[in-house]
C-alpha cells in the first residue's frame, strides 16, 4: 500500500520546499506521513467544505495549493474557519498538505500551466531567482573522475538549463603527506607524495548540498576528501516568479482580452487603458503578482496578467503595458488539474480526485 510519505516525496521532487517564499507554510500541516492512502483530494484551498468532500469521497489526504496555516496557533478551539477546518481534519484522520509558492516558482508549475492554457510558446521564468545555486570543486586520482561525476549527476548536480551532466575537469598534480594515523589510498605514511589528479567542478541546487557531499564521500577513493563549496550569484533559469511567452499569432488587445476570458473561464476582468498595440508577448503570474509589473515592462511584454491589483497600482503601468487583473481564485483554480496530472501519472493505482467544491470567497453580480 502507498503512504502519504510517498505522495509527499513525489510532490517535493517536482516542487522542492526549499523554493517556497519565506512567508509561506507549504508542506504537511496535519497528519502522519506513514499513514496508508485511501484516496487523494486535490483542491485550491483548505476549508471545512473541502474536508467534508474528502470525507464523502473516502480520501484521507487533501493536497491543496493554499495552506490553511500561515501563522502559529495559540489555541485550537474552533473559533474561526481555520481552527474548525483543522479540528475536523484531525477528527476524521485526514491529512492536509500544501504545495504553494514552491509550486509557483518551479519550471512546469502554476505559471507554466496558465501559459499552456493560453497557448503560449517559448515559455520561460519571468524573474529567475539568484543565490540558490552552488558549485562543488573536488579532486580525485586519475581514472576515478567519471565514476564520481556519474554519482554526482545522479544526486542532482550538473543541470544547467536544458543541459544535464555538465561538469568541468582539469588535470594537474596534487601533493600530500600522510601522517602515522592515516590509511592512504596512495603513498606512504610520513612521505611527501605527488599524484596525478583531476580537478572536478559541478553546479548544483544549494538545497541539495548535504546529499551532494554525502554522495561525493561515498564514491571517492580517498580517506580524506578535499573539496570546496561556493555559493553562486548566478540566476537559476528554472526557478523563479511568473512566466513569459509568446502567442503563435499576435492579436489586437480587445480580441486577446476576450480570448483570455474564454481560456481562463472568467466572468469579469479588470484592465488598464488599451494602448492600441497588438498583443504578442504575454507575461503572467498566478495569484498576487503585481510586484513583477516592472519586470514585465522591462521584458517588453505587451500585457501582464495577474490578480489582487490595488487601485493605485494600475497607475504604475505608465501606459507602457496593459495590466489585467483576472482574480486570485480564477488565476489559480486550474492548479488542481496540474496536481491531478502529476499525481495520477505516478500513482495510477490511487484514487486522485479533483475537488468539485467552489471555494472562491468572491462573488460577482
Amino acid at each position: 500500500m502507498d503512504t502519504i510519505k510517498q505522495i509527499i516525496q513525489l510532490l517535493e521532487s517536482f516542487a522542492p520546499p526549499a523554493y517556497q517564499e519565506s512567508y509561506d507554510n507549504s508542506g504537511l500541516i496535519v497528519g502522519n506521513s506513514d499513514t496508508q492512502i485511501t484516496g487523494v483530494l486535490v483542491s485550491l484551498d483548505m476549508t471545512e467544505d473541502i474536508v467534508d468532500e474528502a470525507i464523502n469521497s473516502n480520501c484521507n489526504l487533501i493536497v491543496a495549493h493554499h495552506p490553511i496555516l500561515f501563522k502559529p496557533l495559540k489555541s485550537l478551539t474552533g473559533k474561526n474557519y481555520v481552527e474548525r477546518t483543522i479540528l475536523k481534519a484531525i477528527k476524521h484522520d485526514i491529512a492536509l498538505y500544501a504545495i504553494h509558492t514552491n509550486l509557483d516558482n518551479v519550471w512546469g508549475g502554476v505559471n507554466f500551466h496558465i501559459a499552456e492554457r493560453l497557448g503560449l510558446r517559448n515559455v520561460r521564468i519571468l524573474a529567475p531567482k539568484s543565490h540558490i545555486l552552488s558549485k562543488l570543486t573536488t579532486f580525485c586520482p586519475k581514472g576515478y573522475s567519471q565514476k564520481i561525476l556519474e554519482a554526482l549527476w545522479q544526486a542532482g548536480a550538473g543541470q544547467i538549463g536544458n543541459y544535464q551532466n555538465c561538469s568541468f575537469q582539469l588535470e594537474g598534480t596534487g601533493t600530500f603527506q600522510p601522517n602515522e594515523k592515516a590509511n592512504p589510498f596512495l603513498g606512504e605514511q610520513g612521505k611527501l607524495e605527488e599524484a596525478s589528479e583531476f580537478r572536478i567542478e559541478v553546479v548544483f541546487p544549494t538545497y541539495l548540498q548535504r546529499k551532494i557531499i554525502q554522495t561525493l564521500k561515498q564514491n571517492h577513493p580517498y580517506e580524506e576528501v578535499a573539496y570546496y563549496l561556493h555559493n553562486l550569484e548566478n540566476e537559476n533559469q528554472e526557478v523563479g516568479s511568473g512566466a513569459i511567452g509568446e502567442l503563435s499569432d499576435e492579436m489586437d488587445e480587445q480580441t486577446f482580452l476576450m480570448y483570455l476570458k474564454e481560456k481562463m473561464n472568467l466572468k469579469v476582468l479588470k484592465h488598464t487603458r488599451l494602448l492600441k498595440k497588438p498583443i504578442k508577448k504575454v507575461a503572467l503570474c498566478g495569484g498576487s503578482g503585481v510586484f513583477l509589473l516592472r519586470t514585465a515592462i522591462a521584458a517588453k511584454a505587451d500585457i501582464f496578467i495577474t490578480a489582487d491589483v490595488k487601485y493605485h497600482e494600475f497607475f504604475d503601468t505608465e501606459n507602457k503595458i496593459v495590466l489585467a487583473d483576472i482574480g486570485h481564485y480564477e488565476s489559480e483554480i486550474f492548479t488542481k488539474e496540474l496536481l491531478h496530472k502529476v499525481l495520477s501519472e505516478k500513482f495510477p493505482n490511487i484514487a486522485v480526485q479533483i475537488s468539485q467544491t467552489n471555494t472562491n470567497p468572491v462573488y460577482y453580480l
